[in-house]
């Protein structure tokens, strides 16, 4: 089972140190090394994440997720993104922007690749960073079922009960970071990038929300004209156990997501795992600054084994025997905005992010061990919801 999910990533990951040795030599091939454990080491909590969205979608979603999605992974965010916007911050073409990227220029060099694409890092920070945190107040403003910081998370989900309370909480926070942390010739782009990033979370949540609730009408609705009323109902019932179960931390879907959702909801994969690599794109120029490196360590060495954990996590039911998993996930998201916002005036350094991330899924998972050993001992199903479990326990005393 393991060697069918993680059997292509280490093909991928033999033949990309090959190619980095071959390109750049015995430099090359380590350095191509270390770009992988980097991405896959800080990128947990994008596959925890990733999972959870990944188990909404039917097959074929789930599987162009893990083909076309990976091209866009390690084509589209690890090569191309830097390049267009090092081309547009110093208004070069493509070619011309490769060119400059393969030149390896001193990072001091005001005109190298690397230093244009820092200049650019506190527009990106600020989308990518907006469109995190978003998914984060949404998340942490729902009422669940399941609650790991109960203490934190009951009184949060009744604020959360103010309408639109997450977007007026992130677009303070871009203000006041933008005023206060941008340097005076950034602060419009800065502000305009975070903007962005809030209204393409909007944008792909809302429209995925609306496909969902779409595709349910449509069904109840074919139930209804069969004569299956009862079906029907239990597809509805169904349905509202799943959507109050995912919470709106992104996209919320029915069991399955299919057509116009299933797309919406790889839309939203795909903006969420770039909103992911931002930090580490920029990271790896302390490494390295040639694209190619870049692409062959972060794009297909990293990203093939970030979609391969997704899918062991997806097909082992992980997140279903450890329920704080997506807590722990959605906390290191959180951090990861607050870290990402803070990095347009300020620099956090990679591995004081990969460790928050680390830190945060690690207690969620010992917390998750944890409560499935109490349970176990009371003779009670680790998999049933808190009211479920309630009335067990009110039963036997």
């Amino acid at each position: 089972m393991n060697l069918r999910i993680f059997g292509l990533s280490y093909l991928v990951t033999v033949v990309s140190l090959a190619v980095a040795l071959i390109y750049g030599g015995w430099e090359g091939l380590i350095l191509c090394a270390i770009l992988g454990i980097l991405e896959i080491s800080l990128s947990f909590d994008n596959a925890v994440v990733n999972a959870t969205v990944l188990e909404r979608m039917d097959a074929f979603w789930q599987r162009i997720f893990l083909t076309v999605g990976i091209l866009i992974a390690v084509f589209g965010m690890r090569l191309v993104f830097p390049l267009v916007i090092v081309g547009v911050t110093a208004n070069l073409n493509p070619v011309e922007a490769m060119t400059l990227a393969l030149e390896q220029r001193p990072e001091s060099d005001p005109t190298s690749y690397a230093h244009l694409l820092n200049e650019a890092y506190p527009q990106i920070a600020a989308f990518g960073g907006m469109f995190l945190f978003m998914l984060f107040l949404d998340w942490m403003f729902e009422d669940r079922d399941i609650k790991w910081l109960a203490w934190l998370e009951k009184p949060l989900a009744k604020i959360g009960q103010l309408d639109r309370l997450s977007v007026v909480i992130a677009l303070v926070a871009l203000v006041l970071l933008a005023t206060n942390l941008a340097d005076e010739p950034h602060r419009a782009t800065v502000l305009i990038a975070g903007a962005l990033g809030l209204v393409t979370y909007l944008a792909v949540n809302g429209l995925g929300e609306f496909f969902d609730q779409a595709a349910g009408v449509s069904d109840d609705e074919d139930g209804a004209a069969d004569g299956d009323a009862e079906k029907a109902d239990t597809t509805e019932t169904a349905a509202a156990s799943a959507s109050a179960s995912n919470g709106s931390g992104g996209p919320s879907g029915l069991a399955k997501a299919t057509g116009k959702a299933g797309f919406f909801l790889f839309l939203y994969l795909e903006v969420l795992d770039a909103a992911f690599s931002f930090d580490g794109v920029i990271g790896a120029f302390a490494i390295t600054t040639d694209p190619i490196l870049i692409a062959l360590g972060l794009g297909l060495i990293g990203a093939m084994f970030v979609r391969s954990l997704t899918v062991f996590l997806v097909r082992k039911g992980t997140l279903a025997d450890y329920v704080y998993l997506e807590h722990g996930a959605h906390w290191a998201i959180g951090a990861l905005a607050v870290i990402l916002l803070v990095g347009i005036g300020y620099h956090v350094d990679e591995v004081v992010t990969g460790l928050i991330g680390v830190a945060f899924i690690g207690a969620a998972f010992l917390s998750s061990i944890l409560r499935n050993r109490r349970l176990a001992a009371e003779g009670i199903d680790t998999h049933k919801t808190a009211d479920e479990i309630a009335a067990e326990k009110a039963e036997h005393h």
